[in-house]
């Protein structure tokens, strides 16, 4: 018989998340060569309520790595390239237990093509790993997090190209071979489901003017592309190291119905399993599902999958499920395709509802429709900081959403889902990733930086950051 927990096993991985294109900085040291999110320029003007940028063609992309005025924030960063030791040295202070951070692909081959890794690049990262094995901080490493070459993106049509299938796999046999005793846990693309709209960009790396007369299907080619290639890795990581765990994240999308009209619960049924269940789904289970072949086949939707594509989708399923969770909204048969907030819940300056019985919600599905044990890769509240005279952050509002949403896990976990970590986002401030600003701040710990870039980059200790040390102290008893 399974065992039921009353609260969080001892073992259980306290931690936080963050990117490397959001913190690195650096972006051209060490050999490092473009990656798509550095062409990310900070407009003078933006909406809190509106992603910023990611929509690009080649031209654009030419005028942005030439530009030499403009504010690319991604760029710069927290300077984590350089911090990184001393910012650990902070979440040792907590007491974390993990730490989820990526590999930025560019910093790995520059263009993607090249022969040989950029062993600049790979020395950041023994130095980063090594410093997070020293603390006693379990590395969670994202291969892929929106940051490949752009190079691949403007001559191969990103992902689209089964060729980058190839360049992505040469990378990650590098880092696979190099850090197979060092890190146990891997998460091959950040939220592989998330592949419409702004992540056409900043995922798939489809061009804004590319395959303009069947856009839906080359973005479906793509992402088929991504699953391939995680299979792929999931089987390179048994010849190399059967103790890694490979995983798969989703960027939890999950919708309401508007109303218990059924055709508003049937509207929302068939949402979620496009939006959030179809990669789990190919990932987990090995097959492309039925609902998935129909809504192909009604929508006109063509995809070149190979004898050889289902192969490999089949024997080589993800070891363990992580995703991100920030929000819920609801959805109605009248638009299928809008999701919108929900009127009972709060929402944050940025329009994201708090709802943390969501979470155990979520939490309660993938347990039951996988049984695979499941890792919290993000989660949490971005939200404006003031420093007071004292230097002190009177954060109570991050406590109140972390602590709702540690709580309604811990009834997930009571009802028997088998969680094994959470990576709140981010334990450290950084830079925006849908508006590329630094005043959406989600840290335990401050980074005096402004929008753009000025200030003194000390880092300051929230009242976050003492809560969380609790929590992780008493392994979630005091919430």
């Amino acid at each position: 018989m399974n065992k039921v927990y009353d609260g969080f096993p001892e073992d259980f991985l306290w931690g936080g998340a963050i990117a490397a294109n959001q913190a690195e900085g650096a972006w051209d040291v060490g050999g490092k060569g473009p990656s798509l999110g550095d062409v990310e320029i900070l407009p003078e003007e933006y909406s809190r309520q509106t992603v910023v940028g990611f929509y690009h063609t080649k031209e654009d992309i030419e005028k942005a790595l030439a530009d030499k005025e403009g504010y690319y924030s991604r760029r710069h960063g927290i300077d984590f390239y350089h911090t990184f030791d001393d910012d650990l040295e902070l979440m040792k202070g907590m007491g974390f237990k993990c730490f989820r951070t990526s590999i930025n692909w560019a910093r790995i081959f520059p263009k993607g093509i090249e022969e040989e890794p950029n062993e600049a690049g790979l020395a950041f990262y023994d130095r980063l790993i090594d410093s997070m094995l020293e603390k006693g901080i379990e590395p969670v490493m994202t291969i892929s997090h929106y940051d490949m070459p752009i190079y691949l993106a403007t001559e191969y049509d990103g992902w689209h190209s089964r060729e980058v299938i190839d360049f992505f796999l040469k990378y990650c046999r590098v880092l696979l071979e190099r850090y197979k005793d060092k890190v146990k846990y891997w998460i091959v693309i950040n939220q592989i489901n998330m592949a419409k709209d702004w992540s056409e960009y900043c995922s798939l790396g489809l061009l804004k003017d590319s395959f303009a007369e069947d856009r839906e299907s080359a973005v479906y080619q793509a992402l088929h592309h991504q699953m391939v290639a995680s299979a792929e890795v999931k089987k390179m990581a048994r010849e190399i190291n059967d103790k890694m765990q490979i995983g798969m994240m989703n960027g939890e999308d999950y919708v309401y119905p508007a109303s218990c009209k059924p055709e508003d619960v049937f509207a929302a049924f068939e949402r979620n399993r496009m939006y959030n269940y179809f990669c789990s789904d190919v990932l987990v289970k090995g097959t492309y599902p039925g609902y998935a072949l129909r809504y192909f086949k009604d929508n006109n939707i063509t995809i070149e999958i190979t004898q050889e594509d289902e192969k490999v989708l089949k024997e080589n399923t993800v070891d363990f499920l992580s995703f991100s969770y920030y929000f819920t909204q609801t959805v109605s048969a009248e638009n299928p395709e809008k999701a919108v907030p929900n009127p009972y819940i709060e929402k944050s300056i940025w329009g994201w509802a708090t709802d943390p019985l969501g979470l155990r919600y979520c939490l309660n599905q993938y347990w039951d429709r996988y049984g695979l044990p499941i890792f919290i890769a993000e989660n949490g509240l971005g939200s404006l900081d003031t420093v007071e005279e004292d230097g002190s952050i009177h954060d109570s509002y991050r406590i109140a959403y972390l602590s709702a949403h540690i709580k309604a896990m811990k009834e997930a976990i009571k009802d028997g889902v088998n969680v094994f970590g959470y990576a709140s986002w981010g334990p450290i401030d950084i830079v925006s990733c849908s508006q590329g600003e630094m005043s959406k701040r989600y840290g335990y710990i401050y980074v005096d930086l402004d929008d753009r870039g000025n200030g003194s980059g000390k880092r300051l200790k929230k009242d976050s950051y003492y809560w969380y040390q609790k929590v992780i102290e008493s392994n979630g008893e005091v919430i």
